[in-house]
C-alpha cells in the first residue's frame, strides 16, 4: 500500500531516516522540511539518486504544504546533543525549536500519526501533545525503543543467543533515570536465571550477568557515540524507520515508545516509555505489566525527574 512519510529536520538523524527508509518498502513518498533549504535539497537529491535500485520511490524537498496526506510525520528537529551534555540540558531551546514548528505542520497533516525523535524525547512529546490539539493516540516518542535495543544486543552478546529470542525492556525515560526491570526479562520464555541453568545442562558455561554493568552501558551507550564520533543516527533511524514500519502494518505490535500517562502505575501528565501496544490507529494503550514494588518505585522516580523539567521550562 502506498504510505507518504514526512520528516521535519534534515540533520544527521532526519537524513539517516530518509536514507533507511529509501531502502525498505515502507513509504512510496518521502517530503523532507528543513529551514535550511540548500541542504535538504541536497539531501533529498542525494538520496533519491540511489533509489533507482529499488522499487519506484517518490522523495523530494520540501515545505509544511508538501506534507498534506501524509500518513506519518517524524520530528527530528532540534540541536544535537554535544559531548558530556544530558539530553535535559537541551530541553528549553529545542522545545522552542518545537513551538515554532508545531502550528505548521499540524495544520498540513492534520491526521498523520506523529513520531516524535528530537531529544529529550519525553519531554518534547509532552509538549508536542499540549501544543498540537491532536488526539494523544496520534502522538508518540522514540522513547527507549533504542535504548531497549541496546540492551537486547548487550544481553545476546552475553548470552551467546539471537536477539530475537530475547523479551527484556528499558522502561521510564529516554535517560539516565531509565531502568530495567529485570523481573520480567526473558529468553524464549526462560527467566535469565533459568536459561543459565539450561546452558549448563548442555555444557555451556555462562557468567553471572552483572546486571548494573549492563544497565550502566545501556545509559553511556549515545555519549560514548557522541564522544567518539561526534553524533549518533544509524541506530536511531534504522529504530525509528522499525517504529514506521509497525504503524504501517496490519496488526498491532507492542514497543516501548514514550506517550502521555494516566494513571497508569500511579502516573500521570507526563511521557515516559513503558510496554505500549501500537499499529495503524497509533497508540492503543499501555500494557499492563506486573512490575515488582521497587520497580514501580524506579518508574515514578523516572516520572518525577522528567516532571520537575516541565516545570522549569515555557511551554
Amino acid at each position: 500500500m502506498a504510505s507518504k512519510i514526512t520528516i521535519i529536520g534534515a540533520g544527521s538523524v532526519g537524513s539517516t531516516i530518509a536514507y533507511t527508509l529509501s531502502n525498505e518498502a515502507i513509504a512510496s513518498e518521502i517530503v523532507m522540511i528543513d529551514i535550511n533549504k540548500q541542504k535538504v535539497i541536497g539531501e533529498a537529491m542525494d538520496i533519491v539518486q540511489g533509489a533507482s535500485f529499488r522499487d519506484p520511490i517518490s522523495i523530494k524537498a520540501g515545505d509544511y504544504k508538501d506534507a498534506e496526506g501524509s500518513d506519518i510525520v517524524i520530528i527530528t528537529s532540534g540541536i544535537a546533543r554535544k559531548p558530556g551534555q544530558t539530553r535535559i540540558e537541551l530541553t528549553q531551546t529545542n522545545v522552542d525549536v518545537l513551538k515554532s514548528i508545531t502550528p505548521d505542520i499540524v495544520k498540513a497533516a492534520p491526521d498523520a500519526l506523529y513520531i516524535i525523535v528530537s531529544n529529550p524525547v519525553d519531554i518534547m512529546t509532552y509538549v508536542f501533545t499540549k501544543l498540537s490539539g491532536l488526539p494523544e493516540n496520534q502522538i508518540m516518542g522514540s522513547g527507549t525503543l533504542l535504548d531497549t535495543a541496546r540492551l537486547r544486543y548487550g544481553l545476546s552478546e552475553h548470552y551467546e543467543i539471537a536477539q530475537r529470542n530475547i523479551h527484556a525492556y528499558v522502561f521510564g525515560e529516554h535517560g539516565d533515570s531509565s531502568f530495567v526491570p529485570w523481573s520480567i526479562a526473558k529468553i524464549s520464555g526462560c527467566t535469565l536465571e533459568e536459561y543459565t541453568d539450561v546452558m549448563k545442562s548442555f555444557g555451556k558455561n555462562i557468567e553471572p550477568l552483572d546486571r548494573e554493568n549492563m544497565t550502566n552501558y545501556i545509559h553511556e551507550s549515545g555519549g560514548r557515540i557522541i564522544e567518539n564520533k561526534g553524533a549518533t543516527f544509524y541506530a536511531v533511524s534504522v529504530a525509528v524507520c522499525r517504529l514506521c514500519s509497525i504503524l504501517l502494518s496490519a496488526y498491532n505490535s507492542i514497543s516501548t515508545i514514550t506517550s502521555m500517562l494516566h494513571g497508569e502505575y500511579g502516573i500521570s501528565d507526563v511521557c515516559l516509555s513503558v510496554p505500549t501496544l501500537i499499529g495503524p490507529e497509533g497508540v492503543r494503550g499501555k500494557v499492563p505489566v506486573k512490575l515488582t514494588d521497587e520497580e514501580i518505585y524506579k518508574l515514578q522516580r523516572s516520572a518525577s525527574i522528567l516532571k520537575k523539567v516541565i516545570d522549569n521550562i515555557e511551554i
